[in-house]
């Protein structure tokens, strides 16, 4: 079944702004019901000679029907450029770094605060807010990296 797959991409970008290669991913998958992220990535690694944790596969539509499914891919040059630019949810879908768990009682309270305040200082209480979001963020992702490491 693992020889059943075809990948083929279009519309190929070197996005050097980025430091990444963009392009959009046709899975061929007769008698599949769709392919996996991670095998998509590892083909994806071998067929442009890149690290597997700099690939990136998302916005995946299987055609009505079944047997092909279509959608985007990024390979970054390195997982620092990747860290920089991608979107933190999906470097949580990645596995780079972890969710903020923040109880959604938190977030009304936040919420709620913010209501009492109007411009500038509206946005400082917010940021204040959103600091401890990040930093159990970057905790999360600080974590993950050594337990990874055991």
């Amino acid at each position: 079944a693992d020889n059943a797959v075809t990948i083929r991409t279009r519309k190929f970008l070197t996005n050097r702004l980025l430091n990444r290669k963009q392009m959009i991913v046709d899975v061929l998958h007769p008698g599949r019901p769709n392919v996996s992220h991670k095998e998509l990535d590892e083909r994806l690694s071998k067929l442009y000679k890149s690290p597997v944790d700099c690939v990136f596969t998302f916005g995946f539509r299987t055609a009505f029907g079944g047997g092909k499914s279509t959608g985007f891919a990024l390979i970054y040059d390195s997982l620092e450029d990747a860290k920089k630019i991608e979107p933190k949810y999906r470097l949580i879908r990645h596995g780079i770094g972890a969710k903020g768990t923040i109880s959604s009682k938190q977030r009304k309270e936040r919420k709620n605060r913010a209501k009492k305040f109007r411009g500038t200082k509206k946005a400082k209480v917010c940021s204040v807010l959103r600091f401890a979001y990040f930093r159990l963020f970057l905790l999360g992702s600080v974590q993950a990296a050594t337990a990874g490491k055991k």
